[in-house]
């Protein structure tokens, strides 16, 4: 069973998510434990204050480093957990990431907020830091939501039908091919026929290639860094056709 940990000033936030769809089901079927910790009940003084001017001046307040350090402590006894700072500096996360996560028992998520943590937190505590993208959020909270979510449908278990995970966007290095479902028409609507032929290999053939199609139209920087196959190729090469002459399969 994988085990995270999440400490954060806003425990409440996380009240919604962690209790409804794939994180429910997860946890309802003991294939991970989640837990939730307040940053200030590692705090010593009377306020819980974890925040502090930085030094050497500027605008924005700095997260203190005792909380953190005390927080991550107590949270690791009796474990070895791969502590996150979730902030806009780190990795781009992505389902490569999101692989890599899954195989660890352990994870321990810092939501960082208002202009940073102490540096030292980042330097002798986080053992990676990862971003979701290139905006700013409020703090580290919904970033971790989507690590956590992203990450825990790839435990074996958690999704009945796992070859739906192993078939999404990014999984294989490339976006998705279309998806239909019924009425086979819809408003004049038709579903490709080929879908509907009963041949399984043509559809095999046509999702790949929608989903090379799609890759190449939307995200085609993908495609540089995927090992393609001799298939692949061929189906690049007929897409590449279609382009020139207006054509779309």
């Amino acid at each position: 069973m994988m085990r995270i940990n999440i400490l954060t000033i806003f425990p409440e936030m996380f009240s919604g998510p962690i209790q409804e769809s794939i994180l429910r089901i997860a946890q309802e079927r003991g294939l991970v434990e989640i837990r939730i910790s307040n940053l200030r009940d590692y705090t010593t003084d009377r306020h819980q204050v974890t925040d502090d001017y930085q030094y050497g001046g500027g605008a924005g307040m700095v997260m203190k480093p005792e909380p953190w350090f005390r927080g991550v402590r107590a949270l690791s006894q009796g474990s070895k957990p791969k502590v996150i700072l979730l902030s806009p500096q780190g990795r781009r996360f992505d389902q490569k990431a999101a692989n890599e996560l899954a195989q660890q028992e352990h994870l321990l998520l810092l939501c960082g907020r208002y202009k940073d943590v102490d540096e030292r937190v980042r330097l002798n505590l986080a053992d990676e830091e990862l971003s979701i993208g290139d905006y700013i959020l409020s703090g580290g909270e919904l970033a971790a939501m989507v690590v956590m979510d992203s990450v825990v449908r790839l435990l074996p278990g958690v999704l009945s039908d796992m070859d739906s995970a192993l078939g999404d966007s990014f999984q294989s290095g490339l976006l998705d091919h279309p998806h239909y479902t019924r009425p086979p028409e819809f408003e004049k609507l038709n579903v490709p026929e080929i879908l509907l032929s009963g041949n399984h290999e043509a559809v095999r053939r046509w999702r790949r290639k929608e989903a090379l199609r799609r890759t190449l139209e939307r995200r085609p920087e993908l495609l540089e860094s995927q090992e393609k196959t001799e298939e692949d190729e061929t189906l690049l090469r007929e897409l590449s056709k279609e382009r020139e002459g207006g054509v779309k399969g």
